[in-house]
């Protein structure tokens, strides 16, 4: 037997979805035999779909956190936890990324003073800052450090 996809389940609680709508529309319109009759022939159709949803979506693996399931038992729009989810994930990332530029900043900070402080340690200093750093940028760090010295180590 082949796998079953979701777009298969999904074609399934389409053809559900619309019996439903066939069904809801009859009932409104009731106009006795002729609907009674379109009612009868109607309501096998969705047992064997529903039928069919059932057994087509119960092969499918998925994993949905309890928290989903009852947030929606709670009667709210899951929409609504993907986006609260979504938002406390940036939050987060945002708090990340700046503890992360602040701490670079920091040793950017302390290395530039150190060079300053100890211009004989410049290699060793760069070594352990470039460990950190990744790709360094030692041309504009050297003119930096010049134009601090041509200035008396003033901003």
């Amino acid at each position: 037997m082949a796998p079953i996809t979701l777009d298969a389940v999904d074609d399934h609680l389409k053809n559900t979805i619309q019996l439903l709508f066939q069904l809801q529309s009859a009932t409104h319109g009731y106009l006795g035999p002729t609907t009674h009759s379109e009612l009868l022939r109607l309501i096998p159709q969705l047992s064997s779909s529903l039928s069919a949803l059932y057994s087509t979506a119960s092969h499918i693996q998925t994993q949905i956190p309890p928290e989903i399931v009852q947030y929606v038992d709670e009667g709210r729009n899951p929409d609504i936890y993907t986006r609260e989810f979504v938002e406390l994930v940036v939050k987060g990332n945002q708090y990340l990324k700046g503890k992360g530029e602040a701490f670079a900043g920091f040793r950017d900070l302390l290395a530039e003073e150190m060079r300053i402080a100890w211009p004989d340690m410049e290699g060793e200093i760069e070594g352990v800052v470039g460990i950190r750093d990744g790709i360094r940028r030692k041309e504009s760090r050297e003119g930096e450090t010049e134009a601090k010295r041509e200035n008396g180590g003033a901003s």
